[in-house]
């Protein structure tokens, strides 16, 4: 372990959910490297990346999950939920549709969560696609509050609301000691399987 470590305040692990090809995967690489892959594939599987992130002077890592939004891999759900502090839900302002199932991926992480007070965050995408928006701003708000959710709406292409998405997510976490302070005393974190101590470029994962 580095000696930079030595300064971090807790290493938390941060998921991303939500449907297929509403951007989960976009807005990740755009969160850790700065970048957006127009032609980027869907997600086989599971997507790991680890970044580092100051809040308030209180240094932290991330260690991010981003899983594939399709039936099929759903085989994964448990071990996935396993010991995160924070979830980041997706859905596309341009699809209602993925809008309407956030009830379920809701469910499903309150059923699988273990950890009673996981915050969640709320991310309406793809709002550079203005044109073709069919949730408007006022019913992502309306669904945050009723869920007790952070939100913002981001646009992974332009970066709008994706460093404060992740940044204001984080600083709740940090503002509530009971979700790291007893892991980060046991250091039984459970969030690196092939953690890379150079941060942001560690842990590359498929995109494939």
């Amino acid at each position: 372990m580095s000696s930079n470590d030595d300064h971090i305040l807790a290493t938390l692990k941060i998921l991303i959910i939500g449907e297929s090809g509403v951007g989960k995967s976009s807005l990740l690489l755009r969160f850790t490297d700065d970048r957006f892959d127009v032609e980027m594939a869907a997600t086989i599987g599971v997507d790991f990346k680890v970044k580092q992130l100051t809040i308030d002077g209180n240094r932290v890592k991330l260690a991010i999950w981003d899983t594939a939004g399709q039936e099929r891999f759903r085989t994964l759900t448990p071990g996935y939920y396993r010991g995160a502090q924070g979830a980041i839900l997706v859905y596309d302002v341009c699809n209602r549709d993925s809008f309407r199932q956030l009830d379920r991926w809701i469910a499903e992480l309150d059923t699988f969560s273990t950890k009673m007070n996981i915050i969640k965050m709320l991310v309406g995408n793809k709002i550079d696609q203005e044109d073709k928006r069919e949730v408007t701003r006022d019913e992502g708000a309306r669904f945050a509050r009723k869920h007790s959710m952070l939100f913002i709406e981001a646009s992974a292409r332009t970066r709008e609301g994706v460093q404060i998405a992740f940044e204001e997510l984080v600083e709740k976490i940090i503002q509530t000691p009971l979700l790291w302070e007893n892991e980060q005393k046991s250091k039984e974190n459970t969030v690196q399987p092939h953690d890379n101590e150079n941060s942001n470029e560690g842990a590359q994962g498929c995109y494939c």
